[in-house]
């Protein structure tokens, strides 16, 4: 399951009570190296010192709906860093799914919350059937993934799954739903790990992806087009958004480029136009709640317009996988749009224009 349908599945449940205990940044094992070279099941060697040791603090039930940013200012964690370490976090967290929905300012929230931690070789970083203590961003090294389905087989580690390479990030699962581990995590080189702990985590990271939800299922709720789809079907193309912000004057889509995304305006205008005979010509202007670039998406043919931004904009992005699976109670009517744009054009540049493919056609 993906790190986005775990965020959807906890605030489709976010009332449920909390009651597991979470911990501040944790203590790492050291396994014992030749069974590291020797064999999948690993011993569990004595602990080695922590970065912090942990200590147990009873976990509260978070509603973000519910939580208070002046609470999260007073209980805000910041750790100074160079600006060398500044920038080789923002560097690993910048292609995290899950960040995806942070804006500049909670993104510089994160990383001055988060810790550095360099790990050894053998280092047990995450021990299945623990308490959920941090959020772990990969800055480098190796990380194997060990699962074991019998709990009562003490100080093994089980069978190797996978691994992280380079890249990435783990621990959210547990984070996310007061549960214990599921897998254990060790170093298979050395490595830096940059941790978050959990009340961070949710109270920053969670709550911008609940806030996120609300803002486009509302957006996406004043859109005629999308009366098609269900309650559900409108939370999962939220879900699937992402948010993007153009200035004055910037291109968003080009006409005769192969069409990728769908757009939404959130904020700002749009100028949608031609160009006939190296001559561009205004179609029209858009704002809020207002979609383009769906034409190409259901053609498969190149853009038939350009997109500019009037002022700052905004835009709400669904890349054409996420379109294909989930637009599809909406491919009727944006069919018959189709007709509108064709005469739209023929009665500005005085052509015989046909933008989609015969079996588009309105039956």
């Amino acid at each position: 399951m993906s790190i986005l349908a775990n965020i959807r599945n906890f605030f489709d449940h976010v009332g449920e009570n909390l009651n597991n205990t979470f911990r501040s940044p944790g203590r790492l094992q050291r396994i014992n190296q030749n069974d590291a070279n020797s064999s999948p099941h690993l011993s569990v060697g004595p602990p080695r010192n922590s970065l912090l040791r942990r200590q147990s603090v009873a976990a509260e039930s978070f509603d973000p709906e519910k939580d208070s940013d002046d609470n999260n200012e007073e209980e805000r964690q910041i750790y100074p860093k160079s600006d060398s370490q500044r920038a080789r976090l923002t560097n690993a967290v910048k292609e995290i799914l899950l960040f995806r929905c942070l804006d500049e300012e909670q993104k510089s929230k994160v990383i001055d919350a988060m810790q550095e931690m360099k790990v050894k070789q053998g280092d047990l970083v995450i021990t299945q059937g623990d308490d959920g203590d941090n959020f772990y961003v990969i800055e480098s090294g190796t990380y194997d993934i060990y699962v074991k389905q019998n709990q009562s087989t003490n100080g093994k580690l089980g069978e190797k799954v996978g691994s992280y390479n380079g890249q990435g990030s783990f621990g959210e699962l547990a984070l996310m739903y007061n549960t214990s581990r599921a897998a254990s995590i060790v170093a298979a080189t050395d490595g830096i790990l940059w941790l978050m702990d959990r009340n961070t985590f949710r109270r920053i990271v969670l709550k911008a992806a609940f806030h996120k939800r609300q803002t486009y299922i509302e957006l996406l709720e004043d859109i005629p087009l999308l009366k098609e789809l269900s309650s559900y079907e409108r939370t999962n193309v939220a879900d699937a958004l992402q948010s993007r912000v153009y200035q004055d004057g910037a291109t968003i889509i080009s006409q005769g480029e192969t069409g990728k995304e769908m757009f939404i305006v959130e904020s700002g205008t749009v100028r949608i136009s031609v160009k006939e005979n190296s001559e561009e010509v205004e179609l029209s202007r858009v704002g809020k709640g207002a979609y383009f670039g769906e034409l190409a998406l259901i053609t498969k043919r190149p853009r038939a317009a350009s997109a500019y931004a009037v002022g700052q904009t905004k835009v709400a992005v669904l890349d054409v996988a996420s379109f294909e699976r989930l637009m599809g109670p909406c491919l009727k009517v944006m069919q018959r749009n189709i007709d509108t744009y064709e005469k739209q054009l023929n009665e500005l540049l005085g052509t015989d224009r046909h933008l989609k493919l015969n079996e588009f056609r309105s039956k």
